[in-house]
């Protein structure tokens, strides 16, 4: 994702998080969702959307005559804003509207007081998936409809996940386009952490944490990015001792195997 684009998005999350008493935040997620994959199956209006050579009340009058009569008052002002800016891809403009989706679900989880079991549940998943090649293949497998892959993850999800985990999950893994499982979980999880102001820091350790050994790396990881972070922590017998940590793209890695391995390196090189 290029600066410029995350620039906008950063504004776009601002405009939508001052919406957060908005009464049609409920249905706002589905709608998104639905006119996300209405404009990825649609280059042509994709294209149209985007189109930077358009003056921007021409492409605001095309969010109003496709969407009016499809979505609420509140999906169009949204859209609108995101048609109001300049994007220098179409595929950015899908991946934007997706973003804003997930945010206004990890909202209504938050006004619901969810929004840490929702955390944990995408944590939960990213993990099964990690653990399991033939979840893997079948979410990754391009001759599986987005239908099918929605349909197993709310199989896997149904009764035991809130409902804003099911729907985000159900859609993003149904529309990976060509990325990885893996950088989509994370994706989610950052968007998660952002939602309560804090850095989700993903840690690898060979044996559990105790409680003291948790609180303690917390508090230290918070003080080094300025904000709270929360750990998800996952045993890792690779790992054989010490511990690897990641927030974002920064990874600290203090592992034995990764010791050994530098060891290694310096001794045939």
């Amino acid at each position: 994702m290029s600066a410029s684009v995350r620039e906008n998005s950063a504004g776009l999350r601002s405009k939508l998080d001052e919406r957060r008493d908005d009464p049609g935040l409920v249905e706002l997620p589905g709608q998104l969702f639905a006119v996300a994959d209405l404009i990825g199956q649609d280059p042509q209006l994709r294209s149209a959307l985007s189109d930077a050579g358009q003056a921007m009340p021409t492409r605001v009058g095309l969010v109003h005559a496709v969407f009016d009569n499809r979505v609420g008052q509140l999906a169009v002002e949204v859209l609108c804003d995101v048609v109001s800016l300049r994007w220098s891809s179409p595929n950015d403009f899908v991946e934007v509207v997706e973003g804003l989706a997930t945010q206004a679900a990890l909202m209504n989880a938050d006004r619901e007081a969810s929004l840490e079991q929702v955390e944990g549940e995408l944590f939960a998943f990213s993990q099964t998936v990690a653990g399991s090649a033939d979840l893997q293949m079948a979410l990754t497998d391009p001759s599986v409809g987005a239908a099918q892959k929605a349909g197993l993850v709310d199989t896997l999800l149904a009764g035991r996940s809130t409902p804003q985990t099911i729907q985000v999950l159900s859609y993003a893994m149904g529309h990976l386009r060509g990325r990885r499982v893996d950088t989509v979980m994370d994706d989610l999880m950052d968007l998660a952490g952002e939602q309560r102001n804090r850095s989700i820091a993903e840690v690898r350790v060979a044996r559990p944490l105790d409680p003291d050994q948790a609180t303690r790396l917390a508090a230290a990881l918070s003080r080094l990015h300025g904000r709270d972070v929360r750990l998800n922590v996952a045993v890792d017998p690779d790992v054989i001792g010490g511990i690897s940590v990641r927030i974002g793209d920064e990874v600290i890695d203090a592992t034995v195997a990764t010791r050994i391995e530098q060891a290694r390196r310096v001794l045939i090189g």
